[in-house]
């Protein structure tokens, strides 16, 4: 038994949709639908109604639907509490992040909070959005430090959740200095000859804020290079590879220089905040420090 026809099928008790579900969990519909089939075999009877639309689970869903809840919670927090015991972890604060904020703010931020809380101990964990959203509702983790944007839905359905909003950031497009001394680059671009363009792999949230920003207007991009990554992108961005949107934060010492300029006016600019999350009744004493002093 896969644990993540578990996942899958606490996912599609969530939405009961196959289509979002398949997106959420960042598989094909044909793939998610096996999957299901696989774990349904597992099981020995049907988890889901599929003689009505939109689906149902079965009796025998709904009974399992919390069991599989469950079993997700103990595993994470029985790994979770080997895996400290194992290297005298005694008390850690656990972090889901994004990466580029890992980089650009958080490391930052904990030493600050090591000036402030006695003995503080952090663990980060840089990954992609979508798994940092299921670290938390997992409770694998204590914070989940993620953007947000009103066009982009997070997957986070805990009503017992909070947030902090901590600062704004811009999604800004730029280009190295020395590309645009040799090609005009004015977004929004032209078809005869389209902008050079370094994109984010399309399943995450910054592809999607930058997918919001552009989809009203007819651009003319030509897709060079895509990566998950901010960093990588802006190695290709200071070598001259293209315009890229990228969060102010990760690029701020480049623009003072001069080696990044921004592409375009201030409509091609993407606005985000940066928020924490955390599930209070979760807390310890030293994560609700932490919590407070953000």
């Amino acid at each position: 038994m896969d644990i993540n026809w578990l996942r899958d099928f606490v996912c599609l008790g969530r939405t009961l949709s196959f289509t979002r579900a398949a997106d959420e969990r960042h598989i094909t519909q044909s793939a998610f639908s096996r999957r299901i089939k696989s774990l349904e075999s597992w099981v020995g009877v049907d988890l889901i109604d599929r003689a009505n639309y939109p689906v149902r689970l079965s009796d025998a869903g709904e009974q399992f639907l919390p069991v599989a809840n469950d079993i997700l919670v103990q595993l994470v927090e029985s790994r979770q509490s080997i895996r400290d015991q194992d290297r005298g972890d005694k008390q850690f604060v656990r972090f889901a992040v994004l990466h580029t904020i890992s980089v650009n703010y958080l490391a930052d931020k904990i030493s600050q909070l090591e000036q402030q809380i006695d003995r503080l101990r952090a663990r980060v964990v840089s990954d992609s959005l979508g798994t940092c959203c299921q670290l938390l509702q997992e409770g694998s983790c204590d914070f989940l430090l993620c953007y947000r944007h009103p066009g982009v839905v997070l997957d986070l359905h805990d009503p017992g959740l909070q947030h902090k909003d901590i600062k704004t950031e811009r999604l800004l497009p730029v280009a190295a200095s020395v590309l645009l001394d040799e090609l005009d680059l004015t977004l929004p671009g032209q078809a005869a000859e389209p902008i050079p363009y370094l994109a984010y792999e399309r399943n995450s949230f910054l592809a999607s804020v930058v997918e919001q920003t552009i989809a009203a207007r007819k651009v003319h991009l030509d897709n060079r290079y895509m990566d998950g990554l901010v960093e990588a992108i802006k190695r290709r961005l200071l070598s001259g590879g293209g315009v890229a949107w990228m969060p102010e934060s990760s690029i701020q010492d480049e623009l003072a220089r001069g080696e990044l300029q921004q592409v375009g006016d201030d409509s091609w600019v993407a606005g985000m905040t940066l928020t924490l999350y955390c599930a209070p009744e979760r807390l310890d004493a030293t994560s609700q420090a932490v919590w407070d002093r953000f």
